[in-house]
């Protein structure tokens, strides 16, 4: 096996390095410092690389919705797209307030290289409204949700470009946004987004897919290291739906899973948890501190327990050079977007500590979104068993990829997933040329 060495750096002016008391990198940042660093391990025509820094289309819109006590709020939209070289672009689409340009920038870029990990068909895209979804009513969400659809109709559709839940979207957003389209378009196109609800043209299994591909891939690794499953020790950050999946999942194959949190703090049991008996986040909201357990705990104490294997699950920039040489776990596996910053990952490759990336670990998500697509394409639906086996074959496939990568080269686990998804990406521009 190779050791885990070196690091990497990114940005929308040039790369900054990142002291462990400096600004968090913004995800347009980090995606060029990433994408920067892996090319210089890849020997691609430098004005691919510069293509890749930019997204393809950036759709800023309005989206004017008329609040139930019948006074109108105008809310802003964005739609990036990165790269479509390997197929339509595919990625989330968020409600939050904090949704910018910029951020769907970066995050579109990172779509790219997960689907180009996964070997997907796809590129990458993000989008969302800035506006908070909890202050709005059902009814105005809604109305939010189709007139978002119609004012960026034209660069979405089943072989454009297939939005996916993200934060503060979920299936039912998906169903109405889906509506919305196929009524401007006269019939119904259920491919239009993925991550609907099987009713409509779902998929069994997509909502579980990314806590699944979490716990896959952490087994993986653990079996690299010549570690089993059974009784192997987890803290997990975080208890939503990606969280709480590979919790239960983990723990059925014999993990103990010793810690988990939400936004008010965690609780710890070293004699393991019992995680089918705490509700997710989705089940019941921040439910987590209000199980009985030997110890409560805050997330900066779960984060530095000493665990065999921590899962950042919950949200980015959580993992900082403030707090990474105090993390005493002996793996980590990113289960949030963006959960290690470029300060904390030189410590981690300094410590010799392996972080499996994200662009891998969660990947489960678009793996089964493309396998919607499919159903959707083909109106013929799979079965849950169907689901879950392809979704461990597509996962062992790109672990295997990355793991190659990792041992043929002197980088980080992050490094060779981002040399796997690049040199994919640069390879099908070179196939394609430039038109005109």
């Amino acid at each position: 096996m190779a050791s885990e060495p070196t690091t990497e750096d990114l940005e929308v002016r040039e790369p900054r390095a990142e002291s462990a008391d400096a600004e968090p990198e913004t995800a347009v940042e980090t995606a060029r410092r990433q994408l920067r660093h892996a090319a210089e391990h890849l020997d691609i025509d430098p004005d691919i690389v510069e293509r890749l820094r930019h997204p393809t289309k950036v759709q800023e819109v309005t989206v004017p919705v008329e609040r139930d006590d019948g006074t109108v709020e105008v809310f802003t939209g964005y739609r990036a797209q990165h790269d479509s070289v390997r197929g339509p672009y595919k990625g989330g689409l968020r409600f939050h307030p904090e949704v910018t340009r910029n951020e769907c920038v970066g995050l579109g870029m990172w779509m790219t290289w997960k689907c180009a990990v996964m070997d997907l068909p796809f590129g990458g895209a993000k989008g969302g409204v800035a506006v908070d979804p909890k202050a709005l009513s059902t009814g105005e969400k809604e109305r939010l949700t189709r007139r978002f659809a119609e004012e960026i109709r034209g660069i979405i559709g089943p072989t454009k470009d297939i939005p996916a839940p993200d934060m503060g979207t979920d299936p039912q957003t998906m169903a109405w946004l889906m509506d919305a389209y196929s009524m401007q378009e006269g019939e119904t196109i259920p491919g239009v987004v993925t991550g609907k609800p099987p009713v409509v043209g779902g998929s069994e299994g997509r909502e579980e897919a990314p806590g699944r591909s979490v716990a896959i891939v952490t087994r993986e690794l653990l079996e690299y290291y010549d570690r089993g499953v059974e009784g192997t020790t987890v803290a997990i950050q975080g208890y939503g739906s990606v969280a709480a999946n590979a919790a239960r999942l983990l723990e059925d194959w014999g993990a103990t899973i010793v810690a988990v949190s939400d936004v008010n703090g965690g609780i710890h049991d070293p004699d393991g948890l019992d995680t089918h008996a705490i509700p997710s986040h989705d089940e019941e909201p921040e439910a987590v501190t209000r199980q009985d357990a030997p110890r409560t705990l805050t997330n900066p104490e779960l984060l530095e327990l000493d665990v065999d294997v921590l899962v950042p699950a919950a949200v980015g920039n959580v993992l900082t050079g403030d707090n990474a040489a105090d993390v005493s776990a002996d793996l980590i596996v990113e289960g949030a977007n963006g959960p290690t910053t470029s300060a904390a990952d030189e410590i981690f490759a300094e410590r010799g500590l392996p972080v499996l990336p994200d662009i891998l670990a969660n990947a489960g998500g678009v793996t089964v979104s493309y396998f919607e697509w499919l159903q959707d394409i083909n109106r013929r639906s799979w079965s849950l068993e169907r689901v879950n086996d392809e979704l461990e074959t597509e996962m062992v496939a790109a672990w295997n990829d990355v793991r190659e990568a990792y041992e043929a080269r002197d980088v980080t686990w992050r490094d060779a997933a981002y040399i796997v998804a690049l040199s994919r990406v640069a390879e099908a521009h070179r196939a394609r040329g430039l038109w005109p």
